[in-house]
């Protein structure tokens, strides 16, 4: 079990409250749990990494066990206590301006 915290307007796009809970099958990338994400929620394609590139979009973030992750290649391992379900993988939207 997985456990994944979205920027609130994700989760107020997908109807949910403040965790998306999912199991991931094979190696737990951050790749691969953004993978069972889309699938789950197709609305949020294209919210969260690019379509085409895949690559995340600039102001998202990623954090799991206060590590940033932002930059990690999408084939990066999550670390255990997340691939656990004892820690979330928080996905975040930056805020820019003055």
């Amino acid at each position: 079990m997985i456990r994944i915290v979205l920027p609130h307007h994700l989760r107020t796009l997908i109807e949910v409250d403040r965790e998306v809970v999912l199991d991931v099958d094979g190696q737990l990338t951050i790749g691969s749990i953004l993978d069972q994400v889309e699938a789950m929620y197709p609305v949020l394609r294209g919210t969260i990494r690019d379509p085409l590139t895949q690559k995340r979009r600039p102001f998202i973030r990623f954090f799991a066990c206060e590590e940033d992750f932002s930059n990690a290649p999408l084939d990066a391992v999550i670390p255990d206590p997340v691939a656990r379900g004892d820690e979330p993988l928080h996905v975040v939207g930056a805020m820019a301006g003055g």
